[in-house]
């Protein structure tokens, strides 16, 4: 698209649909015609579907034959960056612009006519008999000078029941209005004084505002110890975006952040942020989709798809936890949101800001090249100090079969709990064992539509297939060799972990937290609040309670397994180790409480652990670095996953041979291809799958050699071939 072209009744136009079809198709324009870039309703076939004015139609056509735009949708047209921005990532990510379309435009009934509501607020005159509750009412009112509100929001607000509201309406203290149902978000106030920070708080605030204040494109990584304010100090970006009149996005890796994140926002700024994430109803979703357009959403805090919302002015994206591997998108369109949030920032001239405690190995080496200032924040907020990290050489701990912690561990446990703190045991796994097996045959219980083993849920009395989601009933006897009462499980799970915690600390309250164990976000919220205000005095949790809670009574976290991430052939294997166990030891010792982190090791002396151990982390980065830079790895090299899936094995390897074969436009740039061989986990819900990696120098030119190499292949029968740039995960 180049600039906001207008097209008169009947001219040809161009129109992208979300529909997938790879081509722009050409429609007249409507009565009244309509702007580049107008969301219009179009019939394509029998149906009337979604689309975008791209640009001129095509003029090969007889104009008599051409089918007309429906209507103009009642919604703010595309933005040029916001079409250039969906280009991009398209090419980037070798996505079709249709997917890229239906992404960014992900709320239900945009096609609905706009429906109306009625709203309450101050007519100016005072009721002639006033009441409890009717003066309640009226001071909420006059405390949100000029607001309006929905009867059930005026009356949870003043603590009255809607007839009081009522009652008002008809002394005519209170008027009753129609308003369209997606009303603007309520202004935050960025005037509100923060928390006081530190000298070097001030110093990366300062450094923050003014990059918001310049109004162009830069990139941060904002590195702080846990504990270190970082959330405080990115506020304050936040507030100098809101003075300038310009939107800001903050993205979160995790649904269960948000309730906390929001509240602090309020304090902050006296109103709450508009949040986009699959917890939020279809109506807001909606909602908050016409408000970004129309620049009536000043902040919104979601997660990573909320990057194609279509803001009208983005002047601050912050990316929270920018490591944690959750902003990768696995399936539909495959793209970074961290590495996206840059490119969009670049795009609408916006400061971009990546946080964490442990930046990914690729931030570090941007910031390192001068591609990203980087800010450090080195010391913990307030008196709190960083939490004693030590190991525990598991070689040398009296453990009975079947039991993972260690007595040091309990010891330790024990001494937090008489002291009224709570303590963490953190395991890098969900549900009770990890694979479940056959004594009497070796067999291990696999799903049935994959090549993964099946996890057994305890709490559920379910097994469970951690990739498809099949669920099963545990059987009373083996599959294999029908041998009865001879399954056992290997390995722990958080439910067997919770299982061991009950008989060695019988008095605890504990609380498990994992991801499987709850149905909902708001239940998952709960419980964090629960845990927070003290309701536990042993936690036990997978990798969602590294993700920043705040746990004021937490002194003491014990990494059951620190090893296990250590295994396997991923590239990243130690990055991720690194990272998790680091985070998960910063939960320890907040408020004026010295914390504790023990690491029940087998390898206490391997690299990862001692850097860990150390805090040398910049030595660990460094020794990362040199590694992936002799390997030609990302990010020091490009890589590309295929995967070529069908229900016929046979024919997936056949393909992928032919690919193999044929790969000379790969040549061309000095990639390499490897494969075809078996994925990790080579059977998903009942399809095989083949793995084909591309691997190719930094600069070279990836994305055009795989389109002129992928250009030829014919997908027969059931036959799904899927492109991942830069691969996060490679099973």
């Amino acid at each position: 698209m180049s600039g906001p072209v207008f097209y008169d009744a009947g001219a040809r136009v161009g129109v992208l649909t979300t529909q997938p079809i790879d081509r722009i198709l050409t429609y007249r324009a409507p009565e009244g015609g309509c702007w580049q870039g107008a969301f219009v309703e179009v019939p394509l076939g029998p149906r009337k579907v979604i689309g975008v004015v791209w640009g001129a139609g095509e003029g090969g056509f007889d104009a008599a034959k051409l089918r007309s735009v429906i209507r103009v949708l009642d919604v703010a047209p595309m933005r040029e960056e916001m079409a250039s921005f969906l280009t991009r990532v398209g090419d980037y990510t070798l996505t079709p612009m249709s997917a890229m379309l239906r992404l960014a435009t992900r709320a239900p009934g945009l096609m609905d006519p706009l429906s109306m509501r009625k709203v309450y607020r101050a007519s100016g005159a005072r009721p002639n008999r006033m009441t409890d509750a009717r003066a309640r009412v009226m001071q909420v009112l006059s405390d949100h000078h000029g607001l309006s509100f929905t009867l059930k929001e005026l009356a949870d607000l003043a603590g009255a029941s809607p007839s009081v509201v009522k009652g008002l309406v008809k002394l005519g203290a209170v008027r009753e209005e129609e308003t369209p149902r997606d009303l603007p978000y309520q202004p935050l106030d960025p005037t509100m004084k923060g928390k006081e920070l530190n000298p070097e708080q001030s110093d990366a605030a300062r450094t923050l505002r003014e990059a918001v204040k310049g109004g162009s494109f830069k990139a941060v990584l904002l590195r702080g110890v846990t504990g270190s304010g970082k959330t405080e100090v990115y506020l304050e970006a936040v507030a100098e975006c809101l003075r300038k009149g310009r939107q800001a996005l903050v993205l979160l890796p995790e649904i269960a952040l948000t309730a906390e994140f929001l509240k602090r926002v309020e304090a902050r700024f006296g109103a709450r942020a508009a949040e986009w994430h699959s917890g939020v109803t279809m109506t807001e979703r909606r909602r908050l989709w016409r408000m970004a357009g129309q620049g009536d959403a000043s902040l919104v805090v979601g997660a990573r798809s909320a990057l194609y919302l279509p803001f009208r002015d983005l002047g601050l994206v912050v990316v929270d936890e920018e490591h944690d591997q959750s902003y990768k998108q696995e399936d539909g369109v495959l793209y970074s949101a961290r590495d996206m949030a840059v490119l969009r920032g670049s795009i609408a001239q916006a400061l971009v800001v990546l946080a964490s405690a442990t930046p990914s190995l690729e931030s570090w080496a941007n910031a390192r090249a001068g591609k990203y200032t980087r800010l450090e924040l080195t010391s913990r907020y307030g008196e709190a100090v960083l939490p004693d990290m030590r190991a525990i050489d598991m070689r040398t701990e009296d453990l009975p079969s079947n039991h993972w912690i260690s007595p040091s561990l309990q010891r330790a446990v024990s001494e937090r709990i008489a002291k009224g703190e709570q303590a963490l045991l953190f395991l890098n796994r969900r549900g009770y064992a990890p694979v479940t097996v056959c004594r009497a045959c070796g067999h291990q219980i696999g799903c049935d539509h994959c090549d993964a083993r099946m996890v057994e849920h305890r709490f559920l009395k379910r097994l469970v297939c951690h990739q498809c989601g099949e669920t099963k009933p545990m059987p009373e006897a083996c599959p294999s060799c029908e041998a009865e009462g001879r399954l056992a499980p290997v390995g722990p799970g958080v439910e067997r972990m919770a299982e061991e915690v009950a008989e060695t600390f019988p008095d605890a309250k504990v609380a498990v937290l994992s991801s499987d164990l709850f149905g909902s976000a708001r239940a998952l919220k709960e419980q964090i609040e629960l845990i927070a205000a003290g309701g536990a005095d042993i936690i036990i949790g997978t990798q969602l309670v590294a993700k920043g809670h705040n746990f004021p009574l937490l002194t003491l976290v014990g990494v059951i397994d620190a090893d296990l991430g250590l295994q396997g052939s991923d590239l990243r294997a130690a990055e991720r180790t690194f990272q998790l166990i680091r985070q998960v030891s910063g939960r320890a010792g907040r408020a004026d409480k010295p914390g504790l982190a023990l690491l029940q090791s087998f390898q206490p002396q391997h690299p990862v652990i001692r850097a860990i151990l150390s805090g040398d982390e910049e030595g660990f980065w460094r020794a990362e670095a040199d590694e992936r830079r002799a390997a030609g790895v990302p990010p020091y090299g490009r890589l590309a996953g295929i995967v070529l899936s069908s229900a016929n094995v046979e024919q997936a390897f056949e393909l992928g041979n032919a690919m193999a074969r044929n790969d000379g436009p790969l040549r061309d740039i000095g990639a390499q291809v490897f494969g075809p061989a078996p994925a990790p986990i080579a059977r998903i819900r009942g399809r095989h799958r083949v793995r084909l990696l591309v691997k190719a120098d930094k600069n070279a030119p990836i994305q055009a050699a795989l389109k002129k190499w992928l250009a030829p292949v014919k997908m027969k029968g059931d036959m799904r071939l899927s492109v991942d740039i830069d691969p996060q995960s490679f099973y």
